[in-house]
């Protein structure tokens, strides 16, 4: 049975908002500081914003992307749905909106770590964690879409270079 990607609606944000916090209290590493209830008002306002994008099959979200702009907030899959290629699915239907993408992991999340590097994430900044509400060490990722080749194999010429070319 196929995944379906689809906006969130205000109807979603107690189930995703279950999502997020099942991860809070599931994580052994993870700092307990949020309610249920709390972690439903927070999706609520991201599903507001139109920030959210749902992955669901048979009518049951399995998981949520949160992107503000060029920036994922959020990227969770319900433990029952890991594995199944859910996350990629978010991920993918993302970098197909956007020319880059930003987003910031927790430095002990070896899992996310590896799961966006392997999506062609790069590692920019590692910080103490004094900035995050968690004050957990993280680290920041970037991935840029790479402009495909020409029919005859070369690189698209960007204005900025053609301008150069032409004494501009």
């Amino acid at each position: 049975m196929t995944v379906t990607l689809r906006p969130g609606q205000p109807t979603d944000a107690g189930k995703i908002g279950d999502i997020l916090h099942r991860f809070e209290t599931d994580t052994s590493w993870m700092p307990k500081e949020h309610s249920g209830a709390e972690a439903i008002s927070f999706c609520g306002t991201m599903i507001d914003r139109g920030w959210v994008t749902v992955a669901e099959r048979a009518q049951q979200i399995l998981g949520f992307l949160a992107r503000d702009g060029d920036e994922i907030c959020a990227l969770y899959v319900a433990p029952e749905a890991q594995g199944q290629g859910i996350g990629s699915a978010l991920l993918n239907e993302a970098m197909t909106q956007v020319v880059q993408i930003m987003l910031w992991t927790f430095q002990v999340n070896v899992g996310a770590q590896r799961f966006y590097l392997r999506h062609g994430f790069v590692e920019t900044t590692r910080t103490d964690g004094q900035g995050n509400a968690e004050n957990l060490s993280d680290i920041a990722y970037v991935w840029t879409k790479v402009a495909p080749a020409l029919a005859d194999g070369s690189e698209p010429v960007g204005e900025a270079h053609r301008e150069k070319e032409h004494g501009a």
